[in-house]
């Protein structure tokens, strides 16, 4: 199935607006993938394997997708995006497992 980029500018919100973004990610060199998975700490918290979950704003979210952009190989890797809603944000079930916990800081 062909990859298709989301324009930016599909996400009419003011800037100052929080989304939550749950970001995945399959990068097959570990040296990226490292890399991907430290930039994206400094964005959220990291919940799984390859899965992020991020409070961002517009400009934040931007400057994200930029430095991943930079890192990645297009014809060997896959980012996905995916924005919730206020409303399905607050119907996040989880089973089983703790609820993962990540006090390191970082600062983009």
């Amino acid at each position: 199935m062909p990859s298709t980029q989301l324009p930016i500018t599909n996400y009419q919100l003011p800037i100052t607006q929080i989304m939550f973004v749950v970001i995945s990610y399959d990068i097959p060199e570990d040296n990226r993938r490292t890399k991907i998975h430290k930039t994206l700490k400094s964005y959220g918290q990291w919940m799984q394997y390859s899965v992020f979950e991020c409070e961002l704003t517009k400009t934040q979210y931007a400057k994200l997708r930029l430095r991943l952009s930079k890192l990645i190989k297009p014809d060997e890797d896959n980012i996905r995006f995916y924005f919730l809603c206020g409303c399905c944000h607050g119907k996040i079930e989880r089973i089983g497992g703790e609820m993962p916990i990540d006090t390191t800081v970082f600062f983009a």
